[in-house]
């Protein structure tokens, strides 16, 4: 049991050991706008959500994810050298992972965001609402690039289930909501969800499923997929006529062809 929650903790740690909480959505609508919008900011609209899923997934590529992701990419390096250490000492040794196993799931999981949404759509907290939206953000967000890398990596999970254990998938999705939530609520709300979030992570090894080093790239993947979402969508719209673009320059040079793509949202 000690060492479960000395993991749990560890994994707890991927986030951020410092972060401001972010302000609420934006000011006040002013009087005249109808009751069904006064919470809306002019960015987290369900008009503009296929657009800031897009920017989502292009701004995980931004710089500000430089740092997160070496540290990301070093911890789940230095940790694939205790892989088989671990699974010896969590397979089957805890008596409640069974519970996170579950919760944990596709079809919870689903629910758990759509019923944060649908909830953040009528509840009257221009904070909430902000945090819900991102949250279904960050949860297609983190799916994505979760599942590129499954495909990609194709490494076999400990119990030789299938080719899909790198990355985690409960953890990052665990991540990316405790993420969000740390972000727009401080760490009074930060502090449970990433613990939670590490017994996700714990509840993965000791079930078989995956790896320590799976679990240490979920909590990564998962922590900059929600600090992207919630970066880029508190950024403004760039005017009511700004829109999205996608510039394509053919590069042409003595041993090269080719074309360079730079898309704006």
């Amino acid at each position: 049991m000690s060492r479960a929650i000395l993991l749990a903790l560890a994994f707890a740690a991927a986030g951020p050991l410092a972060a401001a909480p972010v302000a609420p959505a934006g000011p006040a609508a002013a009087p005249e706008r109808v009751a069904a919008d006064r919470h809306d900011d002019g960015r987290r609209t369900m008009g503009r959500l296929p657009a800031n899923l897009g920017r989502g997934l292009i701004g995980a590529w931004n710089a500000d994810n430089l740092a997160p992701f070496l540290a990301g990419g070093a911890a789940t390096s230095a940790s694939s050298f205790f892989d088989e250490d671990t699974q010896e000492a969590v397979v089957n040794q805890l008596g409640w992972s069974d519970t996170f196993e579950t919760a944990g799931g596709p079809l919870y999981g689903t629910v758990f965001v759509a019923g944060m949404f649908t909830a953040g759509r009528f509840v009257d907290s221009p904070r909430f609402r902000a945090m819900t939206y991102d949250m279904l953000d960050a949860a297609v967000v983190n799916f994505t690039y979760t599942e590129i890398l499954k495909v990609a990596v194709g490494r076999e999970r400990p119990n030789g289930q299938d080719e899909k254990s790198f990355p985690s998938g409960h953890t990052s999705n665990a991540f990316a909501m405790a993420s969000v939530a740390q972000l727009h609520y401080g760490w009074k709300i930060g502090v449970p969800a990433y613990a939670l979030a590490g017994l996700m992570g714990v509840s993965r090894i000791h079930e078989d499923k995956h790896w320590l080093s799976d679990v240490v790239a979920g909590a990564a993947l998962g922590y900059i997929a929600g600090r992207t979402v919630v970066r880029v969508n508190n950024r403004g719209t760039g005017g009511a006529h700004a829109r999205a673009t996608l510039t394509v320059v053919p590069v042409v040079a003595r041993r090269i062809r080719g074309l360079q793509m730079m898309a704006t949202f």
